[in-house]
């Protein structure tokens, strides 16, 4: 038997106390609604309703019933927004990834977007590499991720795509900053500093291969995990890195410049498992992704001529 559905009738008529009354309002003939609540006073063991008389009255055991029947009949529909909002993701924990260079302010307008998106959703934001994204995604321990590419693994949905420029980070007493654009080929003999193979396999190889399409074969590849530690060493001399711009806004001290020809741009998508992804990794990857378009932007091209100090002179030297 329906119960849900021969309680809800039965409301209907111990509200109206009419029977035709109570079948207009559910939209159906009244004696279907009779058999509906005969079946009930059946089901139940007892009659809710005293038809002896020209008007009907609920017995005591309807009135028992009534208040019963419309706290269950609430709980059912609490019930059902609240699987809605967990089918629709706006709802429960998100485990989400994302990378260790992403800024300040693209993680801060993420999280606005999110609470403003779906303010239930509680967003647990792990600071992790693409390499280990890419693993805890696949054993299903991460639920959606932002990920560069290439990515040589499968199982995974790929949302809408950010392609951000690369250029040089170099000391701004480099010469090389004093240049508009930098040509890979005129950092032949330096250091290469980039993020270790391991975080990101598919970047790490596809890097290394246009520099040396564009002849610059680095003296040394040099790891650095994170990006503080990859600016001191650019700022020690003798290595550069090729990244976004937002990088250098991190550090006065490093130029960014644009590479001629504009042969490498960082690819990055979010990404969620194809199969039983979590309802909200949708959503969290189109935010993401407008995020990133927005917020890591390049920098325009310097000025022609001496690099700029990147700090006031509160003195000059009086000759």
């Amino acid at each position: 038997m329906d119960l849900l559905r021969h309680l809800r009738n039965f409301v209907v008529v111990a509200h109206e106390l009419h029977f035709g009354r109570a079948a207009g309002l559910l939209g159906m003939a009244q004696p279907p609604l009779s058999q509906s609540i005969q079946r009930l006073e059946r089901e139940l063991g007892t009659e809710l309703f005293d038809r002896s008389q020209r008007q009907v009255r609920l017995t005591t055991a309807g009135q028992l019933l009534l208040g019963e029947a419309e706290e269950l009949l609430a709980g059912q529909q609490r019930l059902r927004n609240l699987m809605r909002q967990v089918r629709d993701g706006t709802l429960g924990v998100l485990r989400a990834g994302v990378s260790p260079e992403t800024s300040a302010v693209a993680l801060r307008e993420l999280l606005e977007r999110l609470t403003a998106r779906a303010p239930d959703l509680e967003v647990e934001l792990h600071e992790l590499t693409s390499g280990e994204q890419i693993r805890m995604l696949t054993d299903r321990q991460l639920d959606v991720g932002l990920l560069h590419h290439p990515v040589g693994v499968d199982g995974l949905h790929f949302g809408t795509t950010v392609d951000v420029p690369v250029g040089v980070l170099l000391p701004r007493t480099s010469p090389l900053a004093r240049e508009r654009q930098v040509e890979l080929a005129a950092l032949a003999g330096l250091d290469l500093i980039t993020a270790p193979e391991a975080t990101a396999p598919g970047w790490h190889g596809y890097l290394l291969d246009v520099c040396r399409r564009h002849h610059f074969v680095p003296a040394r590849v040099r790891p650095a995990r994170s990006p503080e530690f990859l600016l001191g060493l650019v700022l020690a001399g003798g290595g550069v890195a090729v990244e976004p711009a937002a990088l250098a806004r991190r550090e006065p001290r490093i130029a960014w410049r644009p590479i001629t020809g504009t042969p490498l741009v960082k690819r990055t998508s979010p990404a969620w498992p194809r199969h039983a992804p979590h309802p909200a990794a949708p959503m969290f990857g189109q935010l993401a992704a407008e995020v990133l378009a927005d917020t890591e932007p390049g920098l325009p091209a310097p000025p022609a001529g001496p690099a700029p100090r990147p700090w006031p002179v509160l003195f000059d030297a009086v000759g």
